[in-house]
């Protein structure tokens, strides 16, 4: 598969899942360009702005299996991962599936809403496509993506997620409110899953792990890699970050640098490409000091800096 087949499989998909969502074409986008660069997603934002109806367009769109779990406080690791449970008529235990398990695609709703310790049962399966239970190693199906939301406003009976559990998702996103326009289209159309109904399926499972190898093998100028490096630096180095980004952040933005050109029908990235990706990347990966909390700055303002002051490559060769 070449980079305009790709370029046109992708652009028809975002078509498919945008007759549902409607009015978030960069949401869309990104969420596209995160799973050809065989990355998790976190959906951030207030319940109500279809974060569950997105990923189930998704899911139905590229033919994935899905499952969902609602993450409360007495969700247990387990729950994820699965069990062994003993079966009388055999005389040994039996794996029992959790909701990890079994699917290419695992919607993990209010993630936040549950127990550190439950969030970290994701930790094996976000980062080695696999769960481990009594001793013994079930590898997940291919391709696996965890699109999980969390509500940053509730505080009540929420825990934040882990530095590592949030360093595995490839990028944060928002949808935000949609405008004046599409909230009547809204009105005007059915309910969910009726919308659901109106998706076809756009790609098979072979193709996109096709295009996830062809993104992991895809070759970057080593001035963009610099810049990659320059601009991950910068938050580690920033007096107004207490946490910068780690190398494994530096390698989402790679692969996410890399699946935002292929997106746009080419087989090289831009800094332009970068910068496009660079605060979904980054935001959730930064930890703020206190004192630029206080004085008003966002992990968004201050990487706006930061892509500001860092120089762009400015001589490219493929």
């Amino acid at each position: 598969m070449d980079t305009q087949t790709i370029h046109e499989k992708v652009v028809e998909l975002n078509e498919e899942v945008s007759k549902v969502i409607k009015g978030k074409e960069e949401v869309i986008e990104k969420v596209i360009m995160a799973i050809m660069a065989s990355g998790h997603i976190l959906l951030e934002d207030v319940p109500g702005l279809g974060k569950t109806t997105l990923a189930m367009s998704f899911s139905k769109a590229l033919s994935f299996k899905n499952k969902r779990i609602q993450f409360t406080p007495d969700t247990m690791p387990s729950d994820i991962v699965g069990m062994s449970i003993y079966n009388e008529k055999i005389n040994e235990f039996e794996y029992m599936e959790g909701a990890a398990v079994g699917c290419n695609l695992l919607l993990g709703d209010e993630i936040n809403r549950t127990s550190s310790k439950t969030q970290s049962a994701l930790l094996e399966a976000m980062a080695e496509g696999r769960v481990t239970v009594d001793g013994t190693t079930h590898v997940l199906m291919k391709p696996y993506v965890v699109i999980a939301t969390q509500n940053p406003i509730t505080s009540g009976g929420t825990q934040p997620l882990p530095d590592s559990q949030l360093d595995r998702f490839m990028i944060r996103l928002s949808m935000g409110y949609p405008d004046r326009e599409n909230q009547l289209a809204i009105l005007q159309n059915i309910s969910d899953k009726d919308q659901l109904e109106r998706i076809s399926q756009v790609m098979t499972i072979e193709e996109i792990i096709e295009i996830q190898k062809f993104i992991k093998n895809m070759k970057v100028n080593e001035e963009i890699l610099y810049y990659l490096i320059d601009l991950c630096e910068a938050t580690r180095e920033n007096p107004k970050i207490e946490l910068g980004i780690s190398p494994r952040g530096i390698q989402a933005l790679s692969e996410m640098s890399k699946a935002c050109a292929v997106y746009d029908g080419r087989d090289f990235v831009t800094p332009d490409d970068v910068i496009k990706v660079y605060k979904d990347v980054a935001s959730h990966r930064i930890l703020l000091r206190s004192r630029a909390k206080r004085d008003g700055d966002t992990e968004e303002s201050i990487l706006d800096e930061i892509i500001a002051y860092v120089d762009k490559p400015q001589l490219l060769r493929k």
